[in-house]
């Protein structure tokens, strides 16, 4: 862009957003908003980076190899991009696992080769074997009882057939009332997708592999083929018993089969590997601050690299994670000179319980040791639920920051912001950073077939990303960690501690 047409641009803007758009206190540098706006628009490097981690790596669940590349990945994208220390944080994380060969099939009553999935540290099988299935879904301990000889080097399903697929997403909350929405992982949502529970009085897993199960077999609550896929007990080394989630349509067929008192006999050959490093990684990277005053005081912005393992983690959450990285190149690209110092992070083990921003809370935040980090860390930003354009942001019930957000957000209305929203938002990484005392914020994006298709689920794949959302994405994201960077004040915050 020329000088000239980039001195129209800024004139543009400003006349397109007008001053009154912005609260008088809380100033918004057009001109630097006109040039990440260009940059971001104009001369993309999402593409290419999302495409190495969704297509060539592609699940990275954590502490496998692919996630270590993935992370290596994104820490080498960094270093060329220009941010300074560029870098790995390792935490320990427990026993790594990998998939190496999973097939399922039925061989009778008819062949049909079964849509599955091993749960995430589930055993190996002994090489392939065909076993009979067995159902135990509405028996009575004492009949399970009397069918130990059946249970022996078989396949079993222990749950009834599916009945309440998984049919309903969350609706972004910045198009509707100031309500509480449920946060992931409640009500018909894709993180209880997996099976729907232990029965009353059914044998647990370990009483399965004393009885000498081959394989448990769990439906899958997702419709048309959709598989939820989570993780079994990724520490116990006394559980052998290999673990399976079924499409829930090909799970309803075996067990009806079985309740018609039909023979099923059933194919598989799961085999697995346990790690020996039991390590996994952040990837963390800065843009120093400029302002002797201010730049120790840090704005960050992260959001978590892990993923699970039956799709390629497309919307959960490489999109996000190449947001960020895409917002620190802008800022890099455009020659921001942030006042505060601006730190990336992208995390692992956010799947399982945000174990990595955790690990680098209680390493850089927690305790007494940590007061003077703590009182300098301004705010966190995270991206994780959801895909498409940013629509505003959860504010956490912190009714200091509406104005300053809302400020912020003006801009950006034309890109498809729609406005901030009171509430916030459970199970994402910025909770980690609330709970030692720092203001934090997670976007609100689009539901549509989130919940009931895509979220932990084999369908999460390349097709389900807009690269021009992404686009957008990192837009909105530079912009806001460069508000937050010049801003004479901290984030106000009603939990800072």
């Amino acid at each position: 862009m020329t000088k000239n047409v980039a001195a129209i641009a800024v004139g543009c803007l400003t006349t397109v957003i007008g001053v009154a758009a912005w609260p008088a206190q809380e100033p918004v540098d057009a001109a630097m908003l006109a040039k990440i706006r260009d940059e971001g628009l104009n001369r993309s490097q999402v593409e290419p980076v999302f495409r190495v981690l969704v297509d060539t790596i592609g699940p990275r669940l954590t502490a496998s190899p692919a996630h270590k590349r993935a992370a290596d990945f994104m820490r080498d994208t960094a270093t060329r991009y220009g941010l300074s220390n560029a870098r790995l944080e390792p935490w320990e994380f427990g026993r790594g696992w990998q998939l190496d060969k999973l097939t399922i099939e039925m061989v009778e009553p008819r062949y049909m080769p079964l849509l599955g999935y091993a749960e995430a540290w589930s055993p190996s099988t002994p090489g392939e074997i065909v076993a009979p299935a067995v159902m135990l879904a509405g028996k009575s301990a004492d009949e399970i009882r009397a069918m130990s000889a059946q249970l022996k080097g078989a396949v079993v399903l222990q749950q009834p057939i599916v009945a309440n697929f998984i049919s309903t997403d969350r609706v972004a909350p910045a198009t509707q009332p100031d309500v509480p929405q449920p946060p992931p992982g409640t009500g018909q949502r894709g993180a209880r997708g997996a099976g729907g529970g232990r029965q009353g009085g059914a044998p647990t897993p370990a009483d399965l592999q004393t009885a000498g199960a081959a394989v448990l077999l769990k439906p899958s609550r997702g419709m048309q083929g959709t598989v939820f896929v989570a993780a079994a007990s990724r520490e116990s080394t006394t559980d052998t018993l290999p673990k399976i989630v079924l499409a829930g349509e090909h799970y309803n067929l075996v067990a009806r089969l079985l309740q018609q008192n039909v023979s099923v006999r059933l194919r598989v050959n799961l085999q697995s590997r346990f790690l020996d490093d039991r390590n996994s990684y952040n990837v963390l990277a800065e843009i120093p601050g400029t302002d002797p005053a201010l730049r120790n005081q840090i704005v960050m912005m992260g959001a978590h690299l892990d993923s699970w393992h039956a799709g390629t983690g497309a919307t959960d959450n490489a999109d996000g994670a190449v947001a960020v990285l895409e917002a620190f190149r802008i800022l890099k690209a455009v020659g921001a000179a942030p006042r505060r110092t601006i730190r990336l992070a992208l995390w692992s083990g956010e799947e399982e319980g945000l174990l990595g921003s955790r690990a680098y809370v209680r390493d850089h935040l927690e305790g007494d040791a940590h007061r003077a980090d703590r009182d300098n860390m301004d705010v966190y930003f995270n991206i994780d639920p959801g895909k498409g354009p940013i629509y505003g942001w959860y504010l956490e019930y912190n009714d200091a920051v509406r104005p300053i957000f809302d400020a912020w957000l003006a801009p950006f209305k034309d890109l498809g912001a729609v406005r901030n929203v009171a509430q916030g938002i459970g199970s994402t990484d910025h909770l980690s950073f609330i709970a030692a005392g720092v203001p934090g914020f997670n976007p609100i994006q689009d539901y549509v077939d989130y919940d009931v298709r895509l979220h932990h689920t084999n369908a999460d794949t390349s097709e389900r990303v807009n690269l021009q959302d992404v686009k957008q994405n990192a837009v909105v994201l530079a912009s806001f960690l460069y508000d937050a960077a010049v801003r004479t004040e901290m984030i106000p915050s009603t939990v800072r501690k």
